[in-house]
């Protein structure tokens, strides 16, 4: 029997990892999963910035070689279906992706199929595809320095796109028409990306993190203006459902209030009847955390009724705040006028019973 080697071990590792969370997995999932293929290099190949996937690996093409040979025996011992993905540059000319220095179209196109779970649907496999295949955003920087642009030789400080020549100011670009929309309202992002032609994700190098961040988006300003207006409409909208709520709310606290206090009636019938009143508001306030929000309370449970009761007692009939004030530890306050909540107690119960 065979022994697997180290790099075998490693290779069906990341392949399993990757087919269990995303239902599918590709040659640049596993070797992104072996930590061949260095995170921020893989965004400057997929951003055009490199010439091919090989070029940023941590290893030897032969040593890539030897892991899709591996991972495509892996392929072959599952029960997998193969799917073509489209790899393109996040360029504005949107140029197919390159995965080797000498571009064997063999070797390419390895790269490029992903396998995908059997149990899958037609439908749900091509979700998959489309998705995979989805060009990537347009990244503009917003630089920490001026820099000299590529196309005009002009020294700018404001936003660039990088390109094969180097940074390019926004208007060689042609993207100087878009307007910036800082992140921080998704519901105004997701609507002006839905509604613009062309879009940029904006990006800060944060260096207190390494790593670039995400600060906005360039959008047509038509699409802003248009997802401003839908959002507002959502606005009214909500504020309206949110009144509708209110009310509903306000109506539901006061059926239950009223029944609250029939319930103390009952169970205490010599309690005033603005006392039950003036309990059961009390009690039942929203968000309060009293007994009367409770689940028991709301259940018009009798000891979660009668517990709001002793409460009322305990602080209006009793001397247990002053007790309090004055220094006295709770446990002692409360055994002290055990004996008149004992007595009102008694009293509401007794009158109004028969002699």
């Amino acid at each position: 029997m065979q022994v697997a080697t180290r790099l075998e071990r490693r290779v069906v590792a990341a392949a399993e990892e990757a087919l269990t969370r995303q239902r599918q997995v590709g040659p640049v999932d596993v070797l992104a999963g072996m930590g061949w293929l260095p995170p921020g290099r893989v965004t400057d190949w997929r951003q055009g910035r490199a010439p091919h996937l090989e070029s940023i690996a941590a290893v030897s093409a032969d040593r890539l070689a030897d892991a899709l040979e591996i991972f495509r025996r892996w392929v072959d011992s599952r029960d997998l279906r193969p799917s073509e993905i489209d790899y393109v540059a996040a360029t504005r000319d949107r140029r197919p992706l390159r995965f080797t220095a000498a571009g064997e179209p063999e070797r390419e196109a390895a790269y490029r199929t992903h396998w995908m779970a059997a149990d899958l649907t037609d439908s749900q496999r091509d979700r998959l595809t489309t998705r995979q295949s989805r060009p990537p955003d347009l990244v503009v920087v917003q630089p920490a320095k001026a820099f000299t642009c590529a196309g005009c030789g002009l020294t700018d400080d404001g936003m660039l796109i990088m390109e094969d020549a180097g940074p390019v100011c926004l208007t060689c670009a042609d993207l100087d028409h878009l307007v910036f929309l800082p992140a921080g309202d998704a519901a105004l992002t997701r609507r002006a990306r839905q509604a613009t032609r062309l879009s940029a994700v904006v990006v800060r190098f944060s260096r207190s993190r390494r790593r670039h961040e995400r600060r906005g988006l360039l959008v047509e300003r038509a699409a802003v203006e248009q997802a401003e207006q839908q959002c507002l409409s959502d606005e009214e909208a909500r504020a309206r459902r949110r009144e509708r709520d209110r009310v509903r709310r306000e109506a539901a606290d006061e059926t239950f209030q009223q029944r609250l206090a029939e319930q103390i009636a009952d169970l205490f019938p010599g309690c005033p009847p603005d006392r039950a009143d003036e309990i059961s508001r009390h009690t039942s306030i929203r968000g309060s955390g009293r007994v009367g929000r409770s689940a028991a309370g709301r259940a018009l449970d009798p000891e979660a009724v009668t517990r709001a009761v002793v409460a009322s007692i305990r602080h209006e009939d009793t001397t247990y705040d002053d007790l309090l004030m004055s220094g006295v530890p709770r446990d002692e306050a409360r055994a002290r006028i055990r004996a008149d909540i004992d007595r009102v107690l008694t009293l509401w119960r007794a009158a109004g019973r028969p002699g």
